[in-house]
């Protein structure tokens, strides 16, 4: 059955959680820090979305993790990131870094700039299992993968050249021009969400903007229309 427009739970931007600390301005899908909603405590088994900024020459100190997959999504300026198992990276717009911090990690996320501001989704995915040994992988897009409507970012087999999660979900970069469709078959049993990082998004004909979300439980195809540049995260999980 095709999905529709009813069966769609819209998460609208100025609905989420904000928190400003002059350094971080942050937006929250779901329960993080101070913000605590009971509704929105997660989707299935991604349990975090924050939308950060960060000021030039500003971060999170060296702080720990366990039982939790990360990933940061690049979307303006520079990610410096430093964690205990010796990786000191700098990813750009457009990168993904993923960490399973498994039984225990500890790390820092930074903006290196003294001028520019950082704007990344931090996304957290709960693990199928705890105590993992933790690894740290990152996707770079390829040439091919600048227009490209909808490539696989992260997966828990690392098909197609995407990171390796573990935890059964697909994560897909959308991103389209003004007037571009792409779809996504959804299959029994498997749920997806959408989180809008900049543009305007039709959504099987329910437009949303940027910072919005939308999420469905019903299998079937998700028709995604743009009518300006829009770039996206899809999630399609168990």
């Amino acid at each position: 059955m095709k999905s529709t427009t009813t069966e769609l739970n819209i998460r609208r931007a100025d609905e989420r959680g904000h928190a400003d600390h002059g350094w971080l301005n942050s937006h929250h899908s779901f329960s993080f820090a101070d913000y605590y909603d009971p509704a929105q405590m997660g989707f299935r088994s991604l349990r975090v979305i924050n939308d950060d900024r960060v000021a030039p020459g500003q971060g999170f100190g060296t702080h720990p993790h366990r039982d939790m997959e990360i990933f940061s999504y690049v979307l303006e300026g520079t990610l410096e990131h430093k964690d205990s198992m010796g990786n000191g990276r700098q990813l750009k717009p457009g990168q993904i870094q993923l960490m399973s911090a498994g039984r225990g990690i500890t790390h820092s996320e930074f903006n290196p700039s003294p001028s520019e501001s950082l704007h990344f989704l931090q996304i957290w995915i709960q693990p199928r299992e705890r105590s993992l040994t933790p690894t740290y992988t990152e996707w770079h897009p390829k040439p091919d993968h600048a227009n490209a409507p909808k490539v696989l970012v992260i997966s828990p087999d690392g098909r197609d050249g995407s990171a390796i999660i573990h935890q059964d979900a697909d994560i897909y970069r959308i991103r389209l021009q003004p007037g571009q469709t792409v779809t996504h078959e959804l299959n029994p049993g498997r749920c997806a969400l959408l989180q809008i990082a900049e543009g305007v998004l039709s959504i099987n004909g329910t437009q949303r903007t940027t910072g919005d979300g939308a999420s469905t439980e019903a299998s079937g195809t998700l028709t995604l229309a743009a009518s300006e540049p829009t770039e996206a995260i899809l999630f399609d999980l168990k």
